[in-house]
């Protein structure tokens, strides 16, 4: 996975412009946001899945965006949590155990058929 930074409010505005963007919200004290990531990681296959965008961020350093993109995309901040977005509309969110690459991949790939 090719993960961009999420350090600053004005990559919110980009990531409303991409036909497909996923937001991962990393705690790096917590184990379970640990594991969430590294099982997201391991099953991710670029070829599964229609373009997207991936952001990480690191809600350690940054809970201020996090608290923005809860503000601006409706979605309650949760840790770990992925958002998937397409053209800046929440079509998918889930966090903790919940977070699932089948799924991610079969709401981008349904999304992109339409």
């Amino acid at each position: 996975m090719n993960w961009i930074k999420l350090e600053n409010s004005a990559q919110l505005e980009e990531i409303k412009q991409k036909p497909f963007a996923l937001v991962f919200k990393h705690s790096t004290r917590c184990s379970i946001s640990s594991t969430a990531l590294d099982r997201l990681q391991r099953a991710w296959k670029n070829d599964e899945i229609q373009e997207i965008s991936l952001y990480f961020l690191d809600l350690l350093r940054f809970r201020e965006i996090s608290n923005q993109i809860a503000q601006e995309f409706g979605v309650e901040h949760q840790s770990p949590q992925v958002i998937v977005l397409q053209n800046g509309k929440v079509i998918y969110h889930n966090s903790h155990y919940g977070i699932d690459y089948e799924e991610i991949k079969n709401q981008v790939n349904a999304k992109s058929l339409v």
